[in-house]
């Protein structure tokens, strides 16, 4: 066979990898919809060869990858979130770890990001020979200050480079990849791909981000240790865990988390009960600081005895640093009239179904989701949806 005939062949296989993927997008929603919306798990589509003989147990919210089998990646030719030209051909020599990321997702984007950085982290220091990229996988939001913005909201700055460029370079850069970017019913939606690249330029892996939260950690685990394994040396990873599937805690069991900066906080049956997921990223996109203050508005009716109670969960597990929450809310200039507790785990947000941030969940003293809503609302509007309870 002819080398043109073999990457040909390498170039087919690469499509029906991703054409698989977005079969499998296509029946849960894989196609993340990241500015507002649900986005849904879906069923891996994984090989279990990243893994590197670390089975994923079955956990249906864990893509352990699809191989690609080595074909050549495109090149392309974007600028950073510093403005700086950059072309993906002048990482050869380091393994390349590259997603597609919209630059003003709110639900699965930061779940990759998070992963991203943790599996280099898990590394040590053979992440230096690891070079993490970001395409802009937004149509309307494109500029050097959208891509900027992102990486300060989720203390990527120096971490990564996040490349856009006109829209013209943005979608060949899609095409090349075969990813999917649109703009559907006013959401961005875009196949949630990341691809491990070796040091010759050479695509080895795909993986699609899961909505899921808890396995973000897992996440990583698969990809540190299929970087390792096309690193020098194949170094050993800093920790391990397991990979089985992690359940999430539901709003029909009781759960008692830790409240941020102090306390704790206890979730679960037998009284109404509505709970607003939060991370502090979400400042990037919205007023958070205004949406959180509006809440005491609320959280004075409640203490009038007219609506069910209110509680905040900030979403630790996709936060840029674990005093990220604690340190935001000293900084409002006024108390919040509500506990806030903190989901270290993820497994909170897993159980209440949470697609999205913010992410409001109405519960019934029975402990069942009555009533859910992506984004702010306002609190007229909040405060008619409670009385359903």
């Amino acid at each position: 066979m002819t080398g043109r005939a073999a990457t040909r062949r390498a170039v087919l296989a690469r499509s029906a990898v991703l054409a698989r993927s977005a079969v499998l997008a296509a029946c849960a929603l894989a196609l993340a919809a990241c500015t507002s919306g649900a986005s849904g798990a879906s069923a891996p589509g994984g090989t279990g060869q990243p893994g590197a003989g670390m089975p994923a147990d079955n956990n249906p919210a864990l893509d352990t990858g699809s191989s690609l089998g080595g074909v050549r990646a495109p090149d392309f030719r974007l600028v950073n979130q510093f403005g700086q030209q950059m072309a993906l051909s002048q990482f050869r020599g380091k393994v390349v770890v590259l997603a597609f990321v919209d630059s003003q997702c709110t639900t699965i984007c930061p779940l990759t990001t998070a992963s991203m950085v943790a599996a280099r982290q898990l590394l040590g220091a053979a992440g230096s020979q690891v070079q993490l990229l970001g395409v802009d996988a937004n149509p309307q939001a494109t500029s050097v200050a959208d891509v900027m913005a992102y990486s300060r909201a989720h203390a990527m700055v120096n971490q990564w480079d996040f490349l856009t460029g006109s829209l013209r370079q943005l979608r060949a850069a899609w095409r090349g990849f075969h990813i999917a970017a649109q703009v559907e019913r006013g959401m961005i939606d875009h196949t949630p791909a990341l691809f491990v690249i070796d040091a010759h330029g050479r695509e080895r892996t795909v993986y699609l981000t899961q909505m899921n939260y808890a396995s973000i950690t897992q996440a990583a685990q698969v990809l540190a240790q299929r970087v390792s394994g096309l690193l020098p040396g194949h170094p050993p990873l800093a920790s391990r865990g397991s990979l089985a599937y992690i359940s999430g805690l539901t709003p029909a069991g009781h759960v008692t988390l830790p409240g941020v900066g102090s306390g704790s906080v206890t979730l679960g049956p037998g009284r109404p009960r509505l709970v607003v997921f939060f991370a502090t990223w979400v400042a990037e996109t919205s007023d958070l600081r205004a949406h959180l203050l509006a809440l005491n508005s609320y959280a004075q009716a409640v203490r009038h005895g007219r609506l069910p109670g209110l509680v905040a969960v900030d979403e630790a597990t996709t936060e840029p640093a674990p005093g990220a929450a604690a340190a935001y809310l000293k900084g409002l200039g006024a108390p919040l009239r509500y506990p806030v507790a903190a989901d270290l785990t993820g497994r909170v947000a897993d159980g209440y179904a949470v697609q999205d941030q913010p992410w409001f969940a109405l519960i019934s003293a029975t402990g069942k989701v009555i009533w859910k809503h992506d984004g702010w609302v306002g609190i007229r509007t909040l405060e008619a949806a409670a009385r359903r309870a």
